[in-house]
């Protein structure tokens, strides 16, 4: 942000000193914007999904970036992942679905990771449903 600010000052002393005044307040307010930009990616970044698979149940924990917790439960022998994909770009949603119920989950993957995690999880799902060790949480 310094830099920034560094380089939209100097541009605004020049475009003042060309007598081009009215300029350097545009020069301001685009380092307004990228500051808010910056603070509202950090804030978004604090939100996070906990995931624990285990013999009796699944529980999903979702927490927002304001700290507001949702909690779902789902019986292992019942939950399914459902994967939304597209050719060009691979898994493009995953939901955890259960009783008419679904859930969406790793929406701040990217595709790549988005199909690593519903292989992990499926194998965390059978291994539960099997009644062997559970992969825990994910």
């Amino acid at each position: 942000m310094l830099v920034l600010v560094g380089i939209s000052f100097t541009a605004g002393l020049f475009c003042i000193a060309i007598g081009a005044w009215p300029v350097f307040g545009f020069f301001g307010l685009d380092v307004a914007l990228v500051w808010f930009a910056f603070r509202q990616n950090y804030r978004d970044a604090r939100a996070f999904e906990e995931i624990h698979v285990s013999i009796e149940e699944v529980v999903l924990r979702k927490v927002s970036s304001r700290g507001e917790v949702q909690l779902y439960r789902f019986n292992p022998a019942w939950v399914r992942i459902e994967v939304t994909r597209i050719e060009d770009e691979g898994v493009t949603g995953l939901r955890l679905r259960s009783h008419g119920r679904a859930v969406a989950v790793g929406e701040f993957l990217n595709p790549a990771d988005r199909e690593d995690f519903s292989r992990a999880l499926g194998s965390a799902f059978a291994s539960a449903r099997r009644g062997g060790p559970a992969a825990g949480s994910a």
